[in-house]
């Protein structure tokens, strides 16, 4: 059987994203787009991802038998993900709309989420899931959260009482004021940081806070040219970071090699259309002077 690195228990979507949109439409206005692509959204996002960083990696979230459940499966075994867990009905789906540095999107879920025996079956090194998920955790394995505002939502000034033994947390800004009820985004890293070694909250397209082991961290603001959709970047930060911390870097390192992977992914539609290579990732951090992960030191 297959050695799992890391197993994406993060739900996966089809993502059908407008490229090139004008601008959003207000209500009663119709506006135009060059194009309109179909690609792996959500957790599918992170295990293409991981799978091009050199991550032996499964996607646990589970797919349809729908048309849009089958051409996710099809992307995933083209980028040598295996794909476990059980078929649903109907695949989730979201429509993209990105302008800039901003996109608007719309979901369709059945809220059919991955089952822990399915987990557990892979024994992973590690696992990708979201907040809502915890309890998908097996003891001894590293875990990688994600919030969306969904689970901003749910959990909102609802925290765990106690450390969750996750190794990192990802959201932006707005789900984490929502989430803690702190008035600003270094308040609410400081709260999560409480219960999770390392939180990163994203601030618009470029910039990004973190707070690891109770300490304010910097992380790197890289150029990497205009930015065309920002779709994706808490589902890329969760699996540079995942890569970087597996292959030995340090905490900070890790930081720097996750940023620097969603940022190069901005400059193209769609995140799976923008996730690079290990090989472009490490030429790129060298150019940059980040320091190599231990194995490849």
């Amino acid at each position: 059987m297959l050695s799992i690195e890391l197993a994406v228990a993060t739900p996966a979507f089809l993502d059908l994203t407008f490229v090139g949109l004008e601008s959003l439409p207000a209500p009663g206005e119709e506006r135009f787009a060059g194009d309109l692509m179909r690609s792996p959204g959500g957790g599918a996002i992170t295990a293409v991802a991981a799978a091009r960083l050199g991550l032996q990696t499964a996607l646990v979230a589970p797919l349809g038998g729908d048309l849009a459940g089958e051409y996710v499966r099809r992307e995933l075994d083209r980028e040598g993900v295996a794909v476990a867990g059980f078929r649903t009905k109907r695949t989730p789906e979201t429509v993209v709309m990105p302008v800039g540095e901003e996109r608007t999107m719309v979901t369709v879920d059945p809220g059919i989420r991955a089952r822990a025996a399915d987990v557990a079956a892979l024994t992973p090194v590690a696992i990708a899931a979201n907040l809502d998920q915890l309890d998908l955790l097996p003891n001894g394995a590293r875990s990688y959260l994600t919030c969306g505002d969904d689970d901003a939502r749910a959990f909102s000034r609802k925290l765990p009482a106690r450390p969750v033994g996750a190794r990192a947390l990802f959201l932006n800004a707005t789900d984490a004021l929502v989430l803690t009820g702190a008035d600003t985004a270094e308040a609410a890293a400081e709260r999560l940081s409480d219960w999770v070694e390392t939180v990163v909250i994203t601030l618009g397209a470029e910039r990004a806070i973190a707070m690891t082991g109770g300490h304010r961290v910097d992380v790197p603001d890289f150029e990497t040219g205009a930015v065309v959709d920002t779709t994706g970047d808490r589902d890329l930060l969760c699996a540079a970071y995942a890569w970087a911390d597996l292959r030995g870097a340090g905490p900070g390192e890790r930081l720097g090699w996750a940023q620097l992977y969603s940022r190069l992914a901005m400059g193209v539609p769609t995140a799976t259309g923008g996730a690079v290579t290990e090989e472009r990732l490490l030429e790129e951090g060298a150019a940059r002077g980040l320091a190599r992960p231990s194995r490849y030191a």
